[in-house]
């Protein structure tokens, strides 16, 4: 559609259409929602948002991104219904919080790298509302997120005060110090120890892929995307001459895969 046959208020109209879903002659699985049952749904949204971005499908990405919308306004419409805030006041907020926090763009402040803006974005949290009670720079790392987003995030903090190594090769010695451990638990037949050492190897692999600025769930994806065309090529290998992988032996599997590997 043109941009000059679209309809000035857009964003109101889909506002009003919640409320309408919502009411009383309105959708009995909508109206029965609440914000604790949404939860899972705005979660998938996210990462379908994130799935259309990948497949680089412009067409996609902006259904997801209606969708992830919709759920926000069912968020906001859930709370008005309950006197909490309106959907205005969401914008509201978004907006000063943004200005606030961008003195460099909207304000006197000279800010020119990247790295300037992080550190006075920082500064400007500190001084906000409900920041001042944080004990900790950990703090404010949603619980909920990736357990490798989580570590990544966590870690970005903690470098930011200094907490850091110098060089890469000080983080191989640490890494090799965290596998042997895990050896060790696992040697000694110790469950709960092997658990938080494969866990320690995790966090170490994290550390040290922020620390060369590889992002490790994107790293993680592509190894993920790699076993998978791989894979496929040992089942349809396997399906060629009529048989399949239950068919085939370890050894005759390892010869497949050794092949798929040659492939790329």
């Amino acid at each position: 559609m043109d941009r000059e046959k679209r309809s000035p208020d857009a964003f109101g109209k889909l506002v009003e259409l919640m409320a309408m879903l919502r009411g009383p002659e309105g959708c009995p699985w909508d109206r029965k929602q609440t914000a604790e049952s949404l939860k899972p749904f705005l979660i998938e949204e996210c990462f379908e948002v994130v799935d259309a971005l990948e497949e680089k499908d412009p067409g996609k990405v902006k259904e997801e991104l209606g969708d992830l919308l919709f759920q926000i306004i069912f968020h906001a419409r859930i709370a008005e219904e309950k006197g909490e805030f309106t959907m205005e006041d969401v914008i509201s907020s978004i907006i000063e919080k943004m200005t606030r926090r961008h003195p460099h763009v909207f304000g006197d402040e000279k800010l020119t790298t990247d790295r300037e803006v992080l550190a006075h974005w920082e500064a400007i949290k500190k001084k906000e509302k409900g920041y001042e009670q944080r004990r900790s720079i950990l703090e404010g790392v949603p619980k909920s997120l990736p357990a490798l987003i989580r570590a990544h995030r966590l870690q970005e903090r903690a470098a930011r005060v200094g907490f850091d190594w110098k060089k890469i090769d000080e983080t191989l010695p640490k890494l090799d110090e965290e596998i042997a451990e895990f050896k060790e638990a696992l040697r000694l037949k110790n469950a709960a120890a092997t658990e938080e050492e494969l866990g320690d190897i995790f966090f170490m692999l994290v550390n040290i892929s922020r620390f060369l600025s590889i992002d490790p769930e994107e790293a993680l994806k592509k190894t993920i995307g790699k076993f998978i065309h791989r894979f496929r090529y040992m089942e349809e290998s396997a399906a060629a001459p009529g048989s399949s992988l239950n068919d085939m032996t370890i050894d005759e599997m390892e010869r497949l895969w050794r092949k798929s590997k040659e492939k790329g």
